[in-house]
């Protein structure tokens, strides 16, 4: 902008011109259709995400590669299939490509987030979580948190749940975030332990009546412990940018504001108590 600026300033463009430079430094069109919002992090603090599902491979992989090169990464959510996993691996002969299960972080060489002191915690009830699990940590990142994982720790088995939760209490998490399929019970649990705000994602996991999200959506809508948000099935990418949005706006009150999440000292000694014989 200030570059811009300075050449209208001294001549070397005319005001059309200049009003031209600045539009495209918010939206960048490509082709008679695409329009990347280009400054989307800047003015909401969540990076654009492009869905790769219902797209051509190529175009997906271009507007990968012009959003890395504009803002320094670009995120791509619902990568289903090889053919658009080939394009976007060929992006790795000019960018930084981290890839997951069916999302992938593209970012210019060297590129890094800035780090905003936010902590997440992500819980899931099964392993076939995976993928959404996934989508929520690399938007979350992306925004500048710190992201930590615990896996299969399910109601089938609710004693798995208690090492790993009390851990991510002691790391001073400020948001957790809980994905579950089947009955999608998990969720409410763990709002049932903690004094932090959780987000339910209920996972396409699960078959029969009620089968693929739908029985665990409608539980952790009906869920009986209040302080539960609960987004759309599958829904990883949404669960992640708001709670980084969440982290975020909390470690920017600093310490103080962080001591109001963080008590994990006396729900150790409740889970205790409850597990006890």
């Amino acid at each position: 902008m200030r570059e811009i600026l300075e050449r209208l300033q001294n001549g070397k463009i005319s005001v059309e011109q200049a009003e031209e430079e600045i539009r495209k430094l918010y939206v960048d069109e490509i082709g008679d259709e695409v329009r990347l919002d280009l400054e989307r992090a800047e003015r909401r603090g969540i990076p654009e995400v492009i869905m790769a599902e219902g797209k051509e491979p190529r175009v997906v992989a271009e507007l990968a590669a012009e959003m890395a090169s504009r803002t320094g990464s670009a995120l791509v959510s619902r990568v289903m299939d090889d053919a658009h996993r080939g394009p976007l691996r060929e992006l790795a002969k000019a960018f930084d490509v981290i890839e997951g299960d069916r999302c992938f972080t593209i970012r210019r060489r060297g590129f890094l987030p800035v780090r905003t002191g936010g902590k997440i915690g992500v819980l899931s009830g099964g392993t076939a979580d995976a993928p959404i699990v996934e989508e929520v940590k690399m938007v979350a990142q992306e925004m500048g948190c710190d992201v930590l994982v615990a896996m299969d720790v399910g109601v089938a088995g609710l004693h798995r749940l208690f090492k790993p939760l009390k851990e991510m209490l002691d790391e001073g998490v400020q948001v957790l975030v809980v994905a579950a399929g089947m009955e999608g019970a998990l969720p409410a649990v763990v709002a049932s332990l903690v004094d932090l705000p959780v987000i339910g994602v209920p996972v396409s996991t699960g078959y029969g009546y009620g089968g693929k999200g739908e029985a665990a959506l409608m539980s952790m809508l009906q869920a009986c412990p209040m302080g539960i948000a609960v987004v759309n099935i599958d829904g990883g990418v949404a669960a992640g940018a708001f709670a980084a949005m969440i982290a975020n706006k909390i470690s920017k009150c600093g310490d103080q504001g962080g001591r109001l999440f963080r008590n994990s000292r006396k729900l150790w000694i409740l889970f205790k108590r409850l597990i006890s014989p």
